[in-house]
């Protein structure tokens, strides 16, 4: 089962041989100190936390906040709270999708004080039923933090710092600006991922570093209660590392974006992003035993039946391996009738299910 690889399908057979690959590590703090190691994981803090504008707008105080994680230009934050709130909220991080699309990154998923870009507006009509979706689980009485990271909106890479064998594929000039650069960014994210793994980290070591950050800043906050985190596809990704490394994250929301690792070698490795293939952690364990690394903290998997990105086995297989890991409850796995989004239904099921966890724990 190695679509791709062709001729040299048998590569997969000599590594397994040499040793073993996506074991079945059990649940708890040794495998989350190992993925952590694995993947190169920084110790990042939000320092010089400032609020740069403040506005009211469609029922929500916002706040865009910024800070310093000890490289690259401030990260920008947009801080989502019910109008006129002035009690504790539970908090939620936010996570943005991958999408191939790098030009925005909180904007995807949360409306800041002026409108969304013809481009946002695009995306979120593919993946997200048309919806903010940050903005609307802020509506239901949450604090949330939608925030940049490397590679993406305020945080994003300039064209003149690429290769020019990279900016040289983004030309076509009936493209957007923004669609260009996100034709070239996508180009550049292997670029990014050969500095990281020189520097001992890895692409998805840098954006945990920084979502790790981000849920302390969070939780910082005055008026903030316990603090969950939910995202889709990549953002998905990022909200199973968070889960894994921050044992202070109370509940984990991962939309599309769990499957086995072994049942993507038929063909699924390309359309996805070297966030979800770090160096080691195949070696550590497979993928769905680091999303319940957490395990018996509250965890929420949405799959998508008709995933164009994930094999139905592979879901089902990862479903099958994290419910082992939580005998006694605390999981809900939830299969949907969709394909690679994470619609209104899926959205309405996850803002239930975070209410019912980080509110019982508020109260």
């Amino acid at each position: 089962m190695t679509r791709h690889l062709g001729e040299f399908a048998g590569l997969a057979g000599v590594a397994g041989r040499q040793w073993e690959l996506f074991p079945d590590a059990p649940a708890g703090p040794e495998l989350r100190a190992r993925a952590r190691e694995a993947i190169g994981t920084l110790d990042l803090t939000a320092a010089d936390v400032r609020v740069e504008r403040a506005w009211t707008a469609d029922g929500l105080d916002g706040e865009e906040l910024s800070w310093d994680v000890g490289f690259g230009p401030r990260t920008r934050a947009y801080l989502l709270r019910p109008r006129g709130h002035r009690g504790t909220l539970p908090g939620v991080v936010a996570l943005h999708c991958h999408a191939g699309m790098k030009w925005a990154g909180k904007e995807k998923i949360a409306d800041g004080p002026g409108p969304p870009s013809p481009e946002v507006r695009r995306l979120r009509g593919r993946l997200y039923g048309g919806r903010a979706f940050a903005s609307e689980l802020a509506r239901r009485g949450f604090a949330v933090l939608a925030h940049d990271v490397t590679g993406w909106g305020s945080r994003r890479f300039p064209l003149e710092d690429m290769p020019e064998r990279v900016t040289d594929l983004a030309t076509d000039p009936d493209l957007s600006e923004a669609d260009r650069y996100d034709v070239a960014a996508g180009h550049h994210e292997h670029v990014l991922e050969k500095y990281c793994r020189l520097l001992g980290t890895s692409f998805a070591g840098v954006v945990a570093g920084e979502d790790l950050a981000a849920a302390a800043c969070l939780r910082a906050l005055p008026g903030v209660g316990p603090v969950g985190c939910l995202g889709l596809s990549g953002g998905g990704l990022r909200a199973a590392l968070l889960g894994a490394f921050d044992p202070g994250v109370a509940a984990v929301a991962v939309a599309a974006m769990t499957s086995s690792y072994g049942d993507l070698l038929d063909g699924y490795v390309a359309a996805h992003t070297w966030l979800l293939f770090p160096p080691g952690l195949s070696r550590v364990c497979d993928w769905p035993a680091l999303v319940a690394a957490g395990a018996p903290r509250p965890l929420l998997v949405q799959y998508a039946s008709a995933d164009e990105l994930f094999p139905g086995r592979g879901m089902r297989r990862a479903h099958e391996a994290i419910a082992r890991r939580y005998p006694g409850g605390g999981y809900e796995g939830v299969f949907f009738d969709a394909g690679h989004v994470f619609d209104v239904p899926m959205q309405e099921r996850a803002f239930g299910w975070l209410a019912a966890h980080l509110r019982a724990e508020t109260r």
